[in-house]
């Protein structure tokens, strides 16, 4: 899945028929059969995909459908990496909240504006600069080792918080005061050019106050061949789907999208229920320590 505008997008390849986009709707019902293996999804390469030679198949509890190999050939040239210092491209800093106490640092680039917090399911962020991208990565570090901030939040951790979530003035304001400190930091790259603070909020683009979270689950081990997930969609955040199933509005069945890639999907009917799929509930949260 991905982040077209503010509109999450499931994409779909098949062999001598390239790629499409779905674009999924809010109070659209969403029913889907899973059939097969699970196979690699091969490389992307300036928008292209080069399938895996060998149709590796992956396990169905990974969230990255790609064989160690091709897995290997995308980290090749890749920001996080660290493999791509000579981009000329401007790069942003950002810092990205996802629930109370819960946020972290990161970079993405400039011309891909929110896409990449979209992606992530950041439920409110602020920019804290641009510049070259070397720039960017050391005021990523500094943030780091300074202010304690991390530059990854488990995706596990990020749905627990969006059930506790206060308003979004108190989330700007959270990040205001986080946002001051960041960008008063000694040691501030020169080239990094700091950004006036101002918050972007997609809790209403997630739809997450419209979303029962009592009794959600969250599906857990993985897909598996026959199972079938259905629902109508209540809400989506990052790579997650949220279905209500039955007529009712809860509770909600939290579908990580990342587990769909790489199975053979056909379409199920609209009265179909989900079965065959391992849930368990949406564990605890747990804030982090140690923020500035």
């Amino acid at each position: 899945m991905a982040w077209r505008g503010e509109s999450p997008v499931l994409g779909w390849w098949a062999e001598g028929r390239g790629e499409r986009g779905s674009v999924l709707r809010v109070g659209e019902v969403l029913a889907f059969r899973v059939t097969g293996g699970r196979r690699c999804l091969g490389v992307w390469r300036g928008g292209r995909r080069t399938a895996c030679p060998d149709q590796t198949e992956v396990g169905a509890a990974i969230t990255r459908a790609q064989c160690e190999g091709c897995a290997r050939l995308d980290r090749a040239r890749s920001v996080a990496a660290d493999t791509m210092a000579d981009d000329p491209r401007p790069y942003a800093v950002y810092l990205a909240w996802f629930g109370p106490g819960t946020v972290k640092v990161g970079i993405t680039r400039e011309d891909r504006g929110a896409a990449r917090l979209l992606e992530q399911g950041a439920v409110a962020f602020a920019w804290l600069g641009r510049g070259p991208l070397m720039a960017a990565r050391r005021a990523e570090q500094l943030l780091r080792a300074a202010s304690g901030v991390p530059d990854r939040v488990s995706y596990a951790r990020k749905r627990a918080v969006r059930g506790e979530l206060p308003s979004a003035e108190a989330r700007a304001g959270e990040l205001a005061e986080l946002h001051g400190r960041a960008v008063g930091l000694a040691g501030w790259p020169e080239a990094l050019e700091r950004a006036e603070f101002a918050v972007v909020d997609h809790g209403g683009v997630f739809r997450l106050a419209e979303t029962e979270w009592s009794g959600a689950e969250v599906v857990a081990g993985g897909l598996r061949d026959g199972a079938v997930v259905a629902g109508r969609l209540v809400g989506a955040a990052g790579p997650d789907l949220h279905l209500v199933r039955g007529g009712g509005r809860g509770p909600v069945l939290v579908v990580d999208t990342r587990l769909m890639a790489g199975w053979r999907l056909a379409a199920a009917g609209a009265d179909a229920a989900t079965s065959g799929v391992e849930v368990r509930p949406l564990g605890p949260s747990h804030r982090q320590g140690g923020l500035f």
